[in-house]
């Protein structure tokens, strides 16, 4: 009697294969072409097979890069408040390309990012009243820094914070 196989790899045409693999993956998720492949090369799958069901996927409207890249920009600016970089970043990490990647982050304003921004400092300033006032800026810029914010945006944005909480900085 022959041992049961990997049951996690349907045994038979590679196309079926990769159209298993991608469905299961898609029932959880949307993933990009890109973790999709890699999915695929990771279970053994051939290229050409791979990229015929992916191609496929694609034209049905399985796996949508641009609206995947729209979606998780949105969310990561409004949900984690992260910062245009950091955004652009994300999306390059799922395996979303330059180009689709730039045209999702375009759709984050410069004065979404400053409310953002602000919107995060607020929220974190309470927790540091009772720390030096130097500690305080510094964990604030430190906050947006690792959010993504460019230095000059976080320094302005703290600066105005504290400044209108009454402490570190005077007048400009």
């Amino acid at each position: 009697m022959e041992p049961p196989g990997d049951p996690e790899q349907p045994l038979g045409d590679p196309d079926n294969v990769a159209r298993a693999i991608c469905l299961r993956m898609l029932d959880r998720r949307a993933y990009s072409r890109s973790e999709l492949a890699d999915a695929l090369a990771r279970r053994g799958v051939p290229d050409d097979a791979a990229g015929r069901v992916l191609d496929r996927f694609a034209e049905v409207g399985l796996i949508d890069d641009a609206g995947l890249a729209m979606l998780l920009a949105g969310a990561q600016h409004s949900e984690r408040g992260l910062a245009r970089r950091a955004v652009a970043a994300k999306l390059r990490q799922r395996g979303i390309d330059e180009g689709t990647a730039l045209a999702a982050v375009a759709t984050i304003g410069p004065e979404s990012e400053r409310r953002r921004a602000e919107q995060l400092v607020a929220r974190r300033l309470p927790a540091l009243q009772s720390l030096d006032e130097q500690v305080r800026a510094r964990r604030l810029v430190g906050l947006l820094a690792r959010k993504g914010y460019p230095p000059g945006l976080a320094y302005e944005v703290v600066r105005s914070a504290l400044r209108d909480d009454g402490d570190l900085f005077g007048p400009d």
